[in-house]
């Protein structure tokens, strides 16, 4: 897996600390810092998402996809599947995250919640790489809830 992480900053755009990242898979993702008026020259210009936000939503990605992907394969009705991830950081450099609540919210027609809570565990423990990786400085906690579409 590859990825290079350029600079906007030199080209003359608006932002002192914006970054565009080129994926192996030849996609782009721009990255930018907060504003900060008394550094203007040293801050972002809030353009585009911080790459620690983007860190936390690959891992959001990751696992999202393993649950869906485990549902699928099950011959589960699944209509909708979203995570909404909650997080801290240690107020000191480095700033990694140490706390992290994963909140699942799936749809479909006759989805058992203990089938729902398995997927999620199976991604959490042994199949999400993301959050597996981040579990090495953050204390990760899940929640779910299923809709059901059948009414």
């Amino acid at each position: 897996m590859e990825c290079t992480v350029s600079w906007t900053g030199a080209s003359g755009t608006r932002s002192a600390m914006g970054f565009v990242a080129e994926t192996g898979s030849g996609h782009l993702v721009a990255m930018d810092g907060a504003p900060d008026p008394d550094k203007p020259d040293q801050s972002g210009q809030n353009l585009a998402a911080r790459p620690m936000e983007l860190l936390l939503a690959g891992a959001g990605g990751c696992t999202a996809y393993d649950v869906v992907l485990m549902l699928k394969r099950g011959r589960h009705a699944v209509s909708a599947c979203s995570v909404k991830l909650s997080s801290e950081r240690a107020d000191t450099d480095p700033k990694v995250f140490t706390r992290i609540n994963m909140h699942f919210t799936v749809r479909g027609k006759g989805i058992a919640a203990n089938v729902v809570e398995r997927a999620i565990k199976l991604s959490h423990d042994k199949y999400c790489s993301a959050s597996i990786m981040l579990g090495k400085t953050a204390d990760i906690t899940t929640s779910f809830e299923v809709i059901d579409d059948t009414h």
